[in-house]
């Protein structure tokens, strides 16, 4: 059983017309599941070929506005009479603390976001407590992360042995790597290069680093701020990283 990666958005929370906020989508048989929902994910998810209708799961990360913010619009759309309104409900899944951070969101935004009756399923993965689920047709295993205090990895297998690995945000990070032990594809963050390296974020190199400790099979370098149109990612992250390297862009689509 494949799953196909689409990168929705590689870039952050500057606006950009190339590069929508952190979103990567995974098609696994009969399952679109989303990573992260920051500014630009649903107009990016059009443009993949896809609605809101095919989407069974959201992973949250963390809870930083790059990541979540149209987590609001994706409830509010359902709200739409028919033939618009979807038929299943959506599953959203985050880190420590996330029916709270939920919780707050329902109390500024009231009825506007909050959808029918056994709709929506609302999932909290404690690293510590519950670091692993399965559903139909794939297994999710989380791990925290160096970056807010809830963030998590998350690790994504199938029955047939496929795994792909995303990061969220994060610098250098043990757990990451041995959340991604011999996966089939990373997928990291690198916000800035080397030369600007930021408390909290990866650069080319520590992902590099980090990929190459856990023997994955292929890195995606991804959630570049603008100053990482000026640099060489590549060159920085072959420093340690030895295997197939490609650097995100919005609507890429990957096999695995």
């Amino acid at each position: 059983m494949d799953i196909n990666v689409t990168i929705l958005g590689s870039g952050t929370a500057v606006p950009s017309l190339q590069r929508s906020a952190c979103s990567v989508m995974m098609e696994i048989n009969r399952h679109t599941i989303v990573f992260d929902s920051g500014p630009g994910t649903m107009r990016r998810l059009l443009e993949a070929g896809k609605t809101l209708n095919h989407i069974s799961h959201i992973f949250y990360s963390h809870f930083h506005p790059d990541h979540t913010s149209e987590m609001i619009p994706v409830l509010f759309a359902t709200r739409y009479h028919e033939p618009l309104k979807r038929q299943g409900g959506i599953t959203l899944t985050g880190g420590n603390r996330f029916l709270e951070f939920f919780d707050r969101l329902k109390h500024a935004y009231g009825n506007w976001m909050a959808p029918e009756p056994d709709f929506l399923t609302l999932i909290e993965m404690n690293p510590d407590e519950k670091p692993e689920m399965t559903h139909d047709d794939f297994t999710v295993r989380v791990a925290k992360v160096a970056h807010a205090d809830e963030s998590v990895a998350y690790r994504i297998s199938t029955s047939s042995g496929k795994s792909v690995v995303y990061s969220g945000d994060t610098d250098f990070s043990e757990n990451l790597i041995e959340l991604s032990k011999n996966a089939d594809l990373l997928i990291c963050e690198t916000a800035f290069p080397d030369e600007f390296k930021k408390d909290k974020h990866s650069t080319p190199a520590i992902a590099g680093e980090m990929a190459e400790k856990a023997g994955v099979r292929k890195l995606v370098i991804t959630h570049f701020y603008p100053v990482c149109e000026k640099v060489d990612l590549a060159k920085q992250c072959r420093r340690a990283y030895s295997g197939p390297l490609i650097l995100a862009e919005d609507l890429l689509r990957i096999r695995v």
